[in-house]
């Protein structure tokens, strides 16, 4: 079979001849027929992730969608080393096959499970987002962070606001349900600014109410120590509890925390990550929550196709606005 191969750590796959997978006990054969590429793909092949393969030669990619052998149409996701995701078959616990409502297509369903639960298990698990609440995204041009505002507005959140480098996409965000916008690429002081202007905007509409609820990091680094500095302004409007949500770092795995942010303020910082994940009930119903809103047309996520022929092309392709779904 066809599979995008992987012979050394921090390589581009190449698409090439890889011996046919075998289920074993409380497996699938899976006929895989749309996966997307992401960010955690390319971590792991990169050799910087903690699953990086440590065997080679093996198969990219780590969840898709395709079709069982009883012809059942499922998204799949833990392939089985040395197999992976972006091949035309591959083997999965059957666990971790599920089943996909006929209102989405094979192409939507792989670029939206893996971003689209990230994004509501943060908001409603770890953020515990609540209706009428305040939520500020930082990376809210990127695949995760669009459909994270999109969410969050689904979730009950009464304002959101997005920030992000890309002016184009920024422009995008409104009518996903963005309340408003925050350019990011701004000297580190008129993006505090910018900060503390949005949190004290609520006041006037929301009868008194001011600051942000919940915070969504998918970028740490630089954007995060603006944000974190305009909380020591004197004209910061702080919500009686803010809790920061670290779920990314595209853009710095490391920060300066002013003590000063943390005594003036509620502010409470945790992670969303591998150390997080739920039990499987949880993810079951989130999952189940995602596919109701995406039959219902109520969640959009740009996607492209590429043929699993141009994997080693592709894997080198910066498309932070919209997925890559490779086709076998």
């Amino acid at each position: 079979m066809k599979a995008a191969v992987l012979h050394t750590l921090g390589k581009p796959p190449r698409c090439e001849e890889f011996p046919e997978p075998v289920p074993g006990e409380n497996e699938a054969l899976v006929h895989v027929r749309a996966a997307a590429l992401k960010p955690v793909d390319k971590q792991m092949a990169s050799g910087s992730h903690y699953a990086s393969a440590r065997q080679l030669p093996a198969v990219c990619g780590v969840d898709g969608v395709g079709r069982l052998e009883s012809g059942s149409r499922v998204f799949f996701g833990g392939p089985r080393r040395p197999y992976g995701a972006l091949a035309e078959r591959t083997v999965a616990p059957r666990a971790w096959c599920w089943p996909l409502p006929d209102e989405v297509d094979d192409v939507t369903a792989a670029a939206l499970v893996n971003p689209g639960m990230s994004a509501w298990l943060t908001l409603s698990l770890r953020a515990q987002l609540a209706p009428g609440q305040s939520v500020l995204i930082l990376g809210a041009t990127g695949v995760t962070g669009k459909l994270a505002v999109q969410i969050a507005k689904l979730l009950g959140a009464r304002r959101v606001v997005g920030a992000g480098r890309n002016e184009q996409a920024l422009a995008v965000l409104p009518s996903l349900g963005a309340d408003r916008t925050i350019r990011l690429d701004q000297p580190a002081e008129a993006l505090a600014e910018a900060f503390a202007h949005e949190a004290g905007a609520r006041e006037a509409r929301d009868g008194g109410r001011t600051g942000f609820d919940v915070i969504i990091d998918y970028l740490w680094g630089p954007p995060t120590e603006a944000l974190l500095s305009a909380f020591t302004r004197a004209d910061w409007k702080a919500s009686s509890r803010t809790r920061l949500v670290q779920v990314g770092e595209s853009a710095g795995s490391a920060i300066v925390l002013p003590a000063a942010a943390l005594r003036s303020s509620g502010l409470e910082i945790v992670g969303a990550g591998s150390g997080s994940i739920p039990p499987r009930d949880v993810l079951m119903d989130a999952y189940r929550q995602l596919m109701d809103r995406a039959s219902r047309g109520e969640l959009r996520v740009e996607t492209e196709r590429v043929p699993l022929a141009e994997i080693e092309d592709a894997w080198q392709r910066e498309a932070q606005r919209r997925r890559l779904v490779v086709i076998p």
